[in-house]
């Protein structure tokens, strides 16, 4: 009886047999047309009929998410309007497993017509598809591991590899860093640690004022209150302003509970605050401030003050706000 494990083992001997059958000279290449593409501002268009099209669609994602723009063309299409997303010197992958199907071949002379470059991904280097186009990346398996020999299963895995290998290679060469793939991943967990800023999370301040070393703890509360983080800070008027102390709802707790209460309406500011407080300027990363907040080796912090690049206080930001918004 057939098993799950015994197929994915001849899957997987199928790829690990087109790394020691595929032409280097053919990859090669195919590459320096990829990354001649990628340089030039061209794109790259792939296309194939049946499973060979759901792989085509697969490797245009791919290359499109790491920076190579990338577009899937329905063969049926193309000679009925399509062929309009094709510009002069795109390069076209084009995958068939036959290497012998009508709609591809149908299409190849209008390509050639528009300056095209072909790389032809196929399960027979012989076959005619192979033939016209500018490279053949062989893609062949020695069977199917469906049990009939029918149903594309281990050329798809093969030909889904080559593409997964050759926008590997490409990113290697061209330089692609986590910035780069994080702008075209914005809503991953990557592209936020890599794209949000700490303004973009932080509460603004413009309607919030700063207390001093002398204020009271009416106003501390009130301060406190408005803000809507649980905290305020103080600032030094005779020091342009400059951020000084920290006031939060725990620092507030923890002075009530330290003095009498009769002496409350006497404390101020001073003495309340935490001075030298840990800060972030406006335009660090946001997970720069959660390292900041989680990893703080004097005491947990829930906010931080926010400055400018005159090192003023535009905003205050929460853990919590970081945390709802995905950053780890």
């Amino acid at each position: 009886m057939l098993k799950v494990q015994q197929c994915l083992e001849e899957e997987a001997k199928a790829i690990f047999r087109s790394s020691e059958r595929i032409n280097s000279d053919q990859i090669e290449l195919a590459l320096d047309i990829l990354c001649s593409c990628s340089k030039s501002k061209q794109k790259l268009i792939t296309t194939g009929i049946g499973k060979s099209g759901i792989v085509a669609r697969k490797i245009a994602a791919t290359f499109s998410s790491v920076g190579l723009m990338s577009i899937y063309l329905n063969p049926l299409d193309a000679l009925h309007g399509d062929l309009g997303i094709l510009a002069k010197e795109d390069v076209c992958l084009l995958l068939s497993n036959s290497g012998e199907s009508e709609e591809l071949l149908d299409i190849i002379p209008h390509l050639k017509l528009r300056g095209a470059k072909c790389i032809a991904l196929v399960g027979s280097i012989n076959s005619t598809l192979a033939k016209e186009c500018d490279v053949i990346l062989d893609a062949s398996v020695d069977k199917e591991i469906c049990p009939l020999n029918l149903a594309p299963t281990a050329s798809t895995a093969v030909a889904m590899a080559i593409g997964d290998a050759l926008a590997t290679v490409w990113m290697d060469r061209l330089g692609v860093t986590s910035e780069d793939f994080a702008v075209n991943h914005p809503a991953g967990n990557l592209g936020k640690k890599l794209t949000l800023r700490v303004r973009d999370l932080m509460l603004n301040i413009r309607e919030l004022k700063p207390v001093n070393t002398s204020s009271e703890m009416n106003e501390i509360i009130t301060m406190i209150t408005k803000s809507g983080v649980g905290s305020c800070w103080v600032e030094d008027p005779e020091n342009n302003g400059q951020i000084i102390g920290l006031i939060t709802d725990g620092d507030l707790r923890r002075a009530l509970e330290n003095n009498d209460s009769l002496s409350w309406n006497k404390l101020t500011a001073e003495n309340l605050m935490s001075s030298h407080p840990i800060t972030i300027h406006e335009n660090a990363l946001a997970a720069e401030a959660i390292k900041l907040m989680e990893h703080n080796s004097k005491k947990p912090i829930s906010v931080l003050p926010v400055l400018d690049k005159s090192n003023k206080v535009v905003g205050l930001l929460r853990l919590h706000d970081l945390i709802q918004a995905g950053i780890k």
